[in-house]
């Protein structure tokens, strides 16, 4: 008998690494309750940092929807479009992001002078005037950055502006931010589902029954799921 844990969600994802005093590192302990519950292998979806895997002392596959998401933008009638990172640190993703869509990369330069103060955007490495942009992340929580990120990219002539991620968490007022920012289009996965409420015209939702579905079938055939990740 083999258990496989099936998480389209990892979670306590974001508690990677010890950076205040007298906290714990949960995205350690979910593994290790993971393992001590009987799991012999783990199956999720776009980990928001990649060392979660090295956590685990049984084999983890990663997936990742960015397949899915590509094929949807290449439905919405792109123009004159460009790929844009919304930091120096996600430049890595986008770029997977740019090189699956042919399209080219810009960066937005973000700044931070103090460890108190909120990030600046203070530069668009790039050109975005005039294009359809595309931006993405693994994961939006409040949707506060992103939003911020699309009326920048707005007021610096971006034409059309459609957005992405992975995992949808939208806690407190993101799903209101979404409908209230520039932003045509928000792709997301049902990693999570959305809350309930009225429906949201912007925001489409991506299934990734069929990615997990064959992840599954291949590790209970004992096949390859390296074909499947990407």
């Amino acid at each position: 008998r083999r258990i496989t844990a099936v998480l389209p969600y990892y979670p306590y994802v974001r508690s990677d690494k010890k950076d205040e005093p007298r906290i714990s590192i949960s995205a350690r302990l979910v593994a290790d309750l993971l393992q001590a519950a009987g799991a012999d292998r783990i199956l999720t979806i776009t980990l928001h940092s990649p060392q979660i895997v090295a956590f685990s002392r049984i084999p983890v596959d990663q997936l990742w929807a960015t397949g899915l998401i590509c094929d949807f933008m290449r439905r919405q009638n792109l123009g004159k479009a460009v790929v844009v990172s919304p930091d120096v640190g996600s430049a890595d993703e986008a770029g997977t992001y740019a090189r699956r869509l042919d399209l080219p990369l810009a960066i937005m330069d973000k700044r931070r002078h103090a460890d108190d103060e909120k990030a600046e955007i203070q530069n668009i490495i790039g050109d975005i005037d005039g294009r359809d942009v595309l931006l993405f992340d693994d994961e939006v929580l409040t949707g506060g950055s992103m939003m911020e990120a699309i009326r920048i990219l707005k007021d610096k002539g971006a034409r059309r502006i459609l957005a992405g991620c992975t995992h949808g968490i939208f806690s407190g007022q993101a799903l209101q931010r979404i409908d209230d920012s520039p932003v045509e289009v928000f792709a997301t996965t049902n990693t999570i589902p959305l809350p309930t409420g009225k429906p949201r015209e912007k925001i489409e939702v991506l299934s990734v029954a069929i990615l997990l579905g064959d992840s599954i079938k291949a590790i209970h055939h004992g096949e390859s799921v390296s074909r499947i990740v990407r």
